[in-house]
């Protein structure tokens, strides 16, 4: 297992985050998504730490708390102390019934946080993400009690999720003229039938330093390689009963058919390589990956072992690439010549 930095900070994560959304008792929508019991999420989180994961994402929403609760046992039940694990959790879901139960705003997060903490039986959370955009909270708002947190000592770094590239431009813009915690992380959905993230986020990312989590990388199992366009997979899959993320459906299965000879070539899934292919893009710091079952988990994990080729790449790069799209087409138009004057061979 390799392990990089969590954006501009110290602190390394591994390559391979494990995802807790199939933690839970599978009540209503979270049935779809998963239902194991303790034992199972105990096994699932042994078989990822004898890897090398140290790394793991929960949501306070997640099977409404059950999600954060497993995890903290599991961790206790399998005696791996504190030091040996970077665990982030999420603010922003509703968490009952009330018209501040839910969203960014002060009161929620102060409460929210010691909720989450509770649950999860720590001291600290190593990475607090807020889960989403509330249109009733500003910014300020949501950042001044974020850093309150962290000085607090409940939280050591910050991270965002499901953001426009402007509403994390102000975010960072807002924590730097205040002198507030900075958001060190995006997680995002990113997959290689689901690539928008790199006409904006992406090269955002990259100049402010921060680490990219992609999370759904197999897009909801659609490139588990169990799909094809006549049928929809295999009974009790999370995409059969669960449409979602959204994909485009057409130029996912052209994707798909172009990874099934890789596949084939190296011996592994399909899946292993939708994974590897995100693994070999530079941006990524930590890609995360839900398992309803050991052998799931290893598979998905041995994608840090695959080495794609530069002719993999090409080809997995070519298929999957995003149509061109307005300023993007005029930005590269009008670079060329510039660009050329660094590599003539280009011109």
């Amino acid at each position: 297992m390799r392990f990089k930095k969590l954006g501009n900070t110290g602190l390394l994560v591994s390559e391979i985050c494990l995802g807790t959304m199939t933690f839970g008792s599978g009540e209503g929508l979270w049935r779809a998504i998963g239902h194991l019991d303790q034992p199972a999420v105990n096994s699932i989180v042994r078989a990822a730490f004898d890897r090398g994961v140290n790394f793991l994402d929960t949501a306070d929403v997640y099977h409404a708390g059950r999600s954060e609760v497993m995890t903290g046992e599991a961790l206790r039940n399998l005696g791996i102390s504190r030091g040996q694990f970077v665990l982030a959790t999420k603010v922003h879901g509703r968490m009952g019934p009330g018209p501040n139960q839910l969203g960014l705003s002060r009161a929620h997060i102060l409460h929210a946080v010691d909720e989450s903490l509770e649950r999860l039986k720590l001291d600290y959370i190593d990475l607090y993400q807020i889960h989403g955009f509330d249109a009733l909270t500003p910014f300020e708002e949501t950042l001044d009690a974020l850093n309150d947190c962290v000085r607090a000592g409940k939280v050591r770094y910050i991270g965002l999720c499901n953001l426009a590239a402007w509403q994390i431009t102000k975010s960072l813009w807002i924590s730097d003229t205040r002198n507030l915690e900075r958001f060190q992380s995006v997680q995002a959905y990113y997959s290689i039938a689901g690539r928008d993230l790199e006409r904006e986020i992406v090269p955002l990312a990259n100049d402010q330093q921060l680490a990219i989590l992609p999370w759904s990388p197999l897009a909801g199992g659609l490139l588990s390689g169990k799909f094809s366009r006549d049928d929809k997979g295999p009974e009790g899959t999370r995409r059969a009963s669960f449409d979602f993320p959204p994909v485009d459906k057409d130029r996912a299965f052209r994707v798909i058919d172009a990874m099934r000879p890789i596949a084939k070539s190296h011996g592994v899934s399909v899946a292993r390589v939708a994974l590897a292919w995100l693994l070999h893009k530079a941006p990524v710091t930590s890609v995360i990956i839900g398992a309803k079952n050991t052998e799931q988990l290893q598979d998905n994990v041995a994608a840090v072992d695959l080495k794609l080729t530069s002719d993999d790449m090409a080809t997995l790069d070519k298929v999957s690439a995003l149509p061109p799209e307005y300023p993007g087409w005029m930005v590269d138009r009008q670079s060329a010549d510039r660009l050329a004057l660094l590599n003539p061979s280009r011109s």
